[in-house]
């Protein structure tokens, strides 16, 4: 059960583990295991940072669709594009993605290492030159797509709008003006399926390792958030 060990970190973070897992409660340890060790679903292949249910109510797939966020505190609907990318496709179209985001941005590292179903802690950096961002994210390129309790965001708060690579490792942009984005996931071959559902609307499993906390905790460094929990 070794290569178990690394999953059931946190399924939806506002969901007990218990709740939230129940479905792979109920499996033998094989039939857990070789679920598990799926990876790919047709052209489409998962990073190591997630599964889906076992019953695959959510078949992993690449697209994108247009969302809305509601923002509660100041009564707004901010334009949301979301987008799934089959694994060797993630970090590259994140890169390009926020290329968009101008010269110098804010950055958020955010981490559930450690906090099982009690939600995330995020880490906050100002002021970063884009060519030096994008240089740190390809020497974590393994962590950042690999590890299911790691997120990271880019902001402009002058636009104001953010790109995301959140921990289930979807591409997620907020923000007026989507359309520069929506011509890089184009261009990218990204298709648009309006209908489409991502791995987060059924329940799945996370996965993360020591070797993936010890990786966070030097990208903190190299982001200047080492003073920071």
């Amino acid at each position: 059960m070794g290569f178990l060990k690394k999953f059931f970190t946190n399924v939806f973070p506002d969901q007990p583990m218990a709740h939230a897992t129940a479905g792979f409660q109920r499996l033998s340890p094989d039939e857990l295991e070789a679920h598990l060790g799926v990876a790919r679903y047709g052209d489409f292949e998962l990073s190591d940072a997630v599964r889906p249910s076992y019953t695959l109510e959510v078949v992993p797939s690449a697209g994108y669709r247009h969302d809305v966020y509601r923002d509660e505190e100041n009564g707004a609907n901010v334009p949301v594009l979301m987008a799934s990318v089959t694994k060797d496709r993630v970090m590259e179209l994140f890169v390009s993605l926020i290329e968009n985001l101008g010269e110098v941005v804010d950055v958020v590292l955010e981490t559930s290492h450690g906090n099982g179903s009690h939600g995330h802690t995020d880490l906050y950096r100002e002021y970063i030159d884009m060519p030096i961002l994008q240089s740190t994210l390809w020497d974590f390129e393994d962590l950042l797509v690999n590890d299911g309790c790691t997120g990271i965001a880019v902001l402009n708060p002058g636009i104001p709008q953010e790109v995301q690579l959140d921990e289930h490792k979807l591409l997620i942009v907020y923000g007026k003006d989507l359309k520069p984005y929506e011509k890089v996931l184009t261009a990218g071959r990204v298709p648009c399926r309006e209908d489409m559902r991502f791995i987060t609307e059924a329940e799945h499993v996370h996965s993360t390792c020591e070797r993936y906390v010890q990786e966070f905790e030097e990208l903190k460094l190299r982001l200047g958030m080492d003073g920071y929990r």
